[in-house]
């Protein structure tokens, strides 16, 4: 691809945009999945469905679309100068126009991290096609992890649309090196977690992992292939492992505390996705190799 100045400033810029969505994404979907399984005992104290209630009290309409921006916390609207990304938040020195209630860091952060992939990954787009298609796997990905990390949730409707997409996108282009290859990783991916799943609650008698990590892993391998199997499988439990340790270290959690697995499945598909076309990817391909018919 041919990339210049100008249109590394407009890429940058249309990923802070998409970013901005992301944010309403990340914080909407799983007050609007907690609203919807309202008849499940385990949910009705959930923190997210009394916020669902406050919401539609509120407002006539609760999704993606719509209401408007407001804010989280006065649920005022919100004018267009305060959802201007980044620039909005400085402005406001992260407070809320109307309340002056705190806003999360996570905004700006989602923001920036989308545009700095988007920017980042048109080096490893060999077409404009493949690029649009790295854009939407990114975005996915960025909120997968921040509401498993917030959560301790992956939605099917974004892992399932991530494994269905990926799956598509190799039937046209060679992001996996085969149709086959993508396939067959995502079948691998989904049974090697959900064997390690039920052979750790046999022994523990407790959930070492969800269900949704196992669709998360499955997508992945859906895009990139079985050859990215051992890279992820190597690289996701080790970045956890480490993040378990600090975090007990610094007393933040216990040995009983739940961590999310889908934020260091993300880190590891980030490394796939901008490795799998470039030499340093070889080593794991003898590692694992699936040769297609």
């Amino acid at each position: 691809m041919n990339l210049d100045a100008n249109l590394l400033v407009i890429i940058f810029l249309f990923g802070l945009i998409i970013g901005s969505f992301l944010n309403v994404v990340i914080y909407r979907l799983p007050i609007i999945l907690y609203a919807s399984w309202n008849n499940d005992e385990a949910n009705n104290d959930s923190q997210h469905n009394a916020l669902a209630h406050k919401l539609k009290h509120k407002f006539s309409k609760f999704n993606l679309a719509k209401p408007r921006s407001h804010c989280n916390n006065c649920a005022n609207y919100l004018p267009f100068w305060c959802n201007i990304p980044i620039i909005s938040f400085i402005f406001l020195k992260g407070r809320c126009y109307f309340c002056n209630s705190k806003i999360g860091y996570q905004y700006p952060i989602v923001e920036l991290l989308n545009a700095i992939l988007y920017v980042l990954v048109t080096y490893v787009a060999s077409d404009y096609y493949m690029l649009v298609l790295y854009f939407i796997f990114i975005s996915i990905v960025i909120c997968l992890t921040f509401i498993d990390f917030n959560e301790l949730l992956l939605p099917d409707e974004l892992t399932l649309l991530l494994l269905w997409l990926g799956l598509l996108a190799n039937t046209q282009v060679n992001i996996a090196s085969s149709l086959s290859s993508a396939v067959i990783g995502a079948a691998i991916a989904y049974i090697f977690l959900w064997s390690l799943y039920w052979i750790f609650k046999l022994i523990s008698k407790k959930d070492g992992l969800g269900y949704g990590d196992f669709k998360f892993f499955a997508a992945i391998l859906a895009w990139f292939g079985s050859t990215a199997f051992i890279p992820i499988l190597l690289i996701a439990p080790m970045l956890a492992m480490i993040y378990f340790i600090i975090c007990l270290l610094f007393k933040k959690i216990t040995f009983n505390t739940l961590i999310p697995f889908g934020p260091f499945l993300a880190i590891a598909s980030m490394f796939v996705l901008f490795l799998h076309k470039t030499t340093y990817f070889e080593y794991f391909k003898y590692l694992f190799r699936f040769k297609s018919h």
